[in-house]
């Protein structure tokens, strides 16, 4: 049995028990619906339709098929591929957060199968792959997921990487901002410390500042706009 940590097991009833020959990369898909309808129709048996895993626009990950088991997603290529399916229509592009659950699932496969982080060319390749590009013998599913969809899976591949290799220097760095409200807190506890009084926090202030004079901004627009309004009426009165 494999389970993807992080994706929330949701198991349905159609898929061949046992049925995953192997796992050469993992297949990108549109729902044209809904998660919920998604999973619904997954435990049609009518429907003769699954998939290991879908995603909702919030970022939901759910994992409806085990690994070791066959989903029925794209017809020949169900053997050797798992299967992701997308809440959305044709013609959307997916959210940030649905790139990112696609992200993780590439991920874990490439840990746990050794699917390559990269773009597979056809279904005789490995990586991350897409339905459209089985042809007929996939479903003839052209417009799966779509051209949008499509033009995002090199940015699937780069957010997988980055989850493989983990973070970087740079990710761990402090910023000049952090280091300015870690100054003010230290000098703050000194000075309470020696004198039982807080020193303002500066930091702070200074966000409070950027945010009233955010607001101020959007008052005299709406200011303006009724000035420009009212001096129209009086010119045409």
């Amino acid at each position: 049995m494999a389970r993807m940590p992080g994706a929330t097991w949701h198991p349905v009833r159609n898929f061949t028990k046992g049925g995953q020959d192997s796992v050469r990369g993992v297949v990108v898909h549109i729902m044209a619906g809904t998660l919920e309808g998604s999973q619904a129709w997954f435990n049609n048996p009518v429907a003769q339709a699954s998939s290991h895993f879908g995603t909702g626009k919030a970022g939901a990950l759910r994992q409806w098929v085990d690994t070791a088991d066959r989903a029925w997603a794209q017809a020949a290529g169900n053997r050797t591929w798992l299967s992701v399916e997308n809440e959305g229509q044709g013609g959307d592009t997916l959210t940030d957060e649905q790139l990112d659950a696609n992200a993780q699932v590439l991920a874990w496969a490439h840990k746990t199968e050794d699917v390559p982080l990269r773009l597979a060319t056809g279904p005789g390749d490995r990586g991350l792959g897409y339905h459209a590009m089985g042809g007929s013998e996939w479903g003839g599913h052209t417009s799966c997921p779509g051209a949008r969809i499509v033009a995002q899976l090199p940015e699937i591949v780069a957010r997988a990487k980055k989850l493989v290799a983990g973070p970087t220097k740079e990710d761990t760095m402090p910023t000049p901002l952090d280091v300015w409200a870690y100054r003010n807190k230290k000098q703050n506890e000194a000075a309470k410390k020696a004198t039982g009084k807080e020193i303002p926090d500066a930091y702070g202030y200074l966000q409070q500042v950027a945010a009233d004079n955010t607001a101020l901004r959007t008052e005299v627009a709406a200011l303006r706009k009724d000035i420009a309004t009212l001096t129209e009426l009086i010119k045409k009165g």
